[in-house]
């Protein structure tokens, strides 16, 4: 464990500095079921932080040093989206039906995350993705590392900036430069491609927030470590709180947090790409757009 953990660190992280913050929707955007509000006052300690979502590459490692197999190789079937298949049509099982721009499709998982006909030799530095949360929590304790609670997540991702929409200010598209990778156009059919991408984006592709971390909004989602529940924030401590489900709030199940939105995110569906936003999934699911990252106590 000790070997593996050291060659799975990440090739850097930064210092999050300690203080306080105004956590939830300043500008009351947010979706009332994913509980963005009320504002609340959290104060946490220092922390480390990875520079970018953990990489294909990075993950490879650990897969090679541990002999691990992700929860989706395991069900054979994950989800991709639907302009980005690399299948053969047998392997094209069904449309997912709440959302039907998703495929179930055989063959799928973080080596091939497009389908068994796609690979990562490409995109070593593109974020890793199909893995779920126990996947990333897996990866987290072999590499000395955690997953950031959903506070710890929402103070580096404003990069100091209090109340702002992003981490670069609350203006989307500041000088018409794109800031993150999400979707343009017309969702989900045609995609203008004006930031670059249809799908992930190099880890680096975008400059960093003020405090050097990158891509915090847009790209692929990142889970944290909390359980979720939509009423948490009315009842949150103060103090590094730690999320529903620790003894400091009710227990929310299995669903746990993910943040920051993906190249998926359009304002006319999905405004998530905030750093307030909130979502959540089971911790056995993964799909093509879902990654995450690890932190450190200092």
């Amino acid at each position: 464990m000790r070997a593996g953990a050291a060659a799975g660190r990440p090739r850097r992280q930064v210092l999050v500095p300690g203080g306080r913050f105004v956590m939830g929707d300043h500008f009351d955007e947010g979706y009332p079921d994913d509980g963005e509000l009320p504002l609340h006052e959290v104060r946490l300690h220092p922390f480390l932080m990875d520079e970018c979502a953990v990489t294909n590459a990075q993950f490879a490692t650990f897969c090679k040093q541990t002999g691990y197999v992700t929860e989706a190789e395991q069900v054979g079937v994950s989800p991709v989206f639907h302009l980005a298949v690399e299948a053969a049509p047998a392997d094209v099982l069904h449309r997912l039906d709440t959302t039907p721009w998703w495929l179930a499709v055989r063959g799928a998982d973080w080596r091939h995350p497009a389908g068994p006909r796609s690979s990562i030799t490409e995109v070593q530095n593109h974020p890793v993705v199909h893995v779920s949360w126990n996947d990333a929590t897996a990866y987290s304790e072999w590499a000395g590392a955690r997953l950031p609670t959903e506070a710890e997540w929402e103070y580096a991702a404003r990069g100091g900036l209090e109340g702002a929409r992003f981490p670069w200010g609350d203006e989307l598209t500041p000088r018409a430069r794109w800031n993150l990778n999400v979707w343009q156009g017309a969702f989900p059919t045609h995609n203008t491609l004006e930031d670059g991408y249809l799908t992930t984006a190099p880890v680096r592709a975008f400059r960093p927030n003020s405090y050097g971390l990158r891509q915090m909004v847009g790209n692929v989602w990142e889970w944290c470590s909390d359980v979720f529940d939509p009423r948490w924030y009315r009842i949150s401590g103060v103090d590094d709180p730690l999320g529903p489900g620790s003894g400091q709030g009710p227990d929310g199940g299995t669903w746990r947090v993910m943040r920051g939105g993906s190249y998926l995110c359009h304002d006319s569906y999905c405004y998530r790409y905030r750093v307030s936003a909130r979502s959540a999934n089971t911790t056995d699911s993964a799909t093509a757009n879902l990654g995450f990252r690890c932190v450190r106590d200092v």
